[in-house]
């Protein structure tokens, strides 16, 4: 059984934090960005241990530039529920998502030491437009276990940008988009609600990963 610290381990993986990508194919973002994620977490580790917020404003300021958070937000929401939202209800709704996942999925991190990365070569079949492309990876967790990692990576204004994620077959942009749908069935279609208590759900989501993880 795969332990949710292994596969949180993969997961933050996956999260780019290259702030420089824009000159770079996306395997390069990818590859590059990883190494980043593990030197930030090594050399902070025991700082990080005592100060979560410190953890979670440093992760939260190395995604924004390279995660499409508009893109990643109106698509767990669907049409059916981000074309009646304001802008300022997107922007509220993005900046839980950032604060919630990091802080979730940092502390289980902080407890992995090293690991194995290996970025594939790009396929034709990789290649699914000018600005649209996948990104595989092979992970090979502290505790020994295997990972196969596809990120989905879109190019905006020249710069690559992670979309979506998928781990061993785990599509994480789906999985929020169904928590997002039951909460806002379960709130009423109250969107402020949801918003307000989406940390909530991303917290009661860990035994739903686990389940995900071991099938």
């Amino acid at each position: 059984m795969r332990s949710l610290i292994n596969y949180s381990f993969a997961l933050l993986l996956l999260l780019p934090l290259f702030a420089q990508a824009g000159a770079k194919s996306a395997q390069a973002v990818v590859d590059d960005t990883a190494s980043q994620i593990m030197t930030l977490l090594n050399e902070n580790r025991d700082a990080y241990r005592d100060d979560t917020d410190a953890l979670v404003r440093d992760l939260s300021d190395v995604l924004d530039p390279v995660v499409d958070f508009q893109g990643f937000a109106r698509s767990v929401m669907t049409v059916r529920y981000s074309r009646n939202a304001s802008q300022d209800q997107i922007n509220r709704f993005i900046d839980s998502f950032k604060s919630n996942i990091a802080e979730f999925y940092g502390s289980a991190l902080l407890e992995a030491n090293g690991g194995e990365l290996t970025v594939l070569e790009p396929r034709d079949r990789d290649q699914q437009g000018p600005d649209r492309t996948m990104v595989h990876m092979d992970i090979v967790s502290p505790s020994g276990d295997n990972y196969r990692a596809s990120y989905t990576m879109v190019k905006i204004d020249g710069q690559w940008k992670v979309r979506n994620v998928v781990v061993e077959g785990f599509n994480v942009g789906l999985l929020f988009r169904d928590l997002f749908a039951q909460a806002m069935q379960d709130k009423g279609n109250d969107l402020d609600a949801v918003i307000a208590d989406w940390g909530s759900v991303i917290a009661a989501s860990r035994e739903e990963i686990e389940q995900e993880v071991e099938e």
